[in-house]
């Protein structure tokens, strides 16, 4: 078996969320992956499964899955062709440049870039490697739970995390599974405007978004993977979906950047206001989360589409 390209990251406990939210709050720190985000375990584990003998990679992304598919396939020697949005920051798309990857920009969404890709796969015989909808890609997520399961002295309360297109969900439900943690619940965060497991967990079905009208762009799918859909419906592990806003997204990158001394992109900042913005004392309220609960682990996914510029442009768009 081939050495996985991801890191066991370290897993922090943050005294100041301790004492925000009254119970012990570990962060698995997942901005410290080499590609800069979780998305590094499971396209890692899906190019060593489909794409050893590949003539080249494409994989379409707002940022974080191209940056890893591009990562790795430097690492395996392997060409990568990474289809971006043009909503994508100038940043991501030289970092991606960086790794030796050939960029195409194109559409306004992460779905017009997924388009292209799969065309590409298809004329050019090139191996799609896509950002969340593959069980590939949950099994190598899941690995994210197995090394909290190995660390951790007691099992989590519940876990916080992000809801981009549904793969790190997937994936830390079957890590769940495999640890026999069932019974943690989930908190599933997003933005406004970037919610469409948010919105499908509402209608009871798939829906697609209109437009991704969130900041959060690495969110930016208009419809969540049919298995984290799934997931919400089977009633196996307690999923509670959740949204914030824009500026409270940005706020918690702040407020995370002043007590932990890291920078996270606003994807990653949705999960963390739920800490910040007192949400987790209210599903306890509501009686949807025990109280008193236990130790709080959260999923920092990380982010690769942020610096001071970039912060500092997203404040003066959202006037905070």
């Amino acid at each position: 078996m081939a050495r996985p390209f991801h890191l066991n990251t370290p897993l922090l406990e943050s005294v100041s969320m301790t004492q925000r939210v009254g119970t012990p709050v570990f962060l698995k720190m997942e901005n410290s992956q080499p590609s800069g985000s979780f998305k590094i375990r499971g396209i890692g584990h899906l190019c060593q499964q489909l794409a050893t003998d590949s003539k080249g990679v494409v994989c379409s992304s707002g940022g974080n899955a191209g940056m890893a598919a591009a990562y790795v396939a430097r690492k395996m020697g392997v060409p990568a062709t990474i289809v971006v949005p043009s909503s994508t920051p100038q940043l991501v798309v030289q970092r991606l440049r960086d790794q030796g990857a050939t960029v195409n920009i194109t559409g306004k969404v992460w779905d017009d870039a997924n388009t292209e890709a799969l065309r590409l796969a298809e004329t050019e015989g090139l191996t799609y490697v896509p950002p969340f909808d593959h069980p590939l890609l949950w099994q190598g997520h899941s690995s994210v739970i197995s090394e909290v399961a190995a660390s951790l002295e007691e099992k989590p309360g519940a876990v916080l995390l992000s809801v981009g297109g549904g793969g790190l969900l997937c994936g830390v439900i079957q890590g769940l599974k495999d640890v026999g943690w069932t019974d943690v619940s989930v908190i599933a965060m997003e933005t406004v405007g970037a919610d469409c497991f948010n919105a499908a967990v509402k209608a009871g079905r798939l829906v697609t978004l209109d437009d991704i009208t969130s900041e959060a762009k690495c969110l930016g799918a208009k419809t969540v993977c049919r298995k984290a859909f799934e997931f919400s419906q089977s009633g196996e592990i307690s999923i509670i979906s959740e949204l914030v806003t824009d500026q409270q997204a940005l706020s918690a990158v702040e407020t995370f950047l002043d007590e932990e001394r890291v920078l996270v992109e606003m994807a990653c900042g949705a999960a963390l206001a739920a800490v910040y913005s007192g949400l987790v004392h209210r599903l306890q309220d509501e009686g949807r989360l025990p109280a008193p609960l236990g130790p709080l682990l959260v999923i920092v996914c990380g982010g690769s589409s942020v610096d001071m510029e970039q912060l500092s442009h997203l404040k003066h768009k959202l006037h905070t």
